[in-house]
């Protein structure tokens, strides 16, 4: 995704932005998640220049969350065992799944540096 370079939008900016959505959102005018959605591209946009690609949202399983993010399936399990991840398990039925969003969204919170070694505990390193 292309940078915006013209005119970044300043974490004051976002902040004042979401004071005067608050109220909106807590009289129902637009729903708490569509605010969230809003705030959290407008966060990524002032801290990384560029808006939240779009991602149509679905669950994956393990090994396609593990994909994602460039570990193996057994490493992945590892991790998530050890609450490594911010994003939570959802159950269908016995299956295990997550949303590829939030996935995603942990993928962006990486430090750009670190996005192609990978933050990740390395299988030798993780307890």
């Amino acid at each position: 995704m292309k940078k915006l370079i013209k005119c970044p939008v300043s974490t004051v900016t976002v902040r004042l932005i979401g004071r005067l959505l608050l109220p909106l959102a807590e009289s129902g005018t637009i729903s708490v998640p569509e605010m969230n959605e809003v705030m959290s591209n407008l966060r990524h946009l002032a801290q990384k220049g560029e808006m939240l690609p779009d991602v149509v949202p679905k669950l994956i399983d393990q090994k396609e969350a593990a994909e994602m993010l460039g570990v193996s399936f057994a490493h992945f399990r590892n991790l998530e065992r050890d609450g490594v991840f911010p994003f939570k398990r959802r159950k269908v039925g016995t299956a295990v799944r997550y949303y590829n969003i939030d996935v995603y969204k942990y993928i962006l919170t990486l430090p750009e540096d670190e996005q192609n070694k990978s933050q990740l505990p390395t299988e030798n390193n993780s307890s």
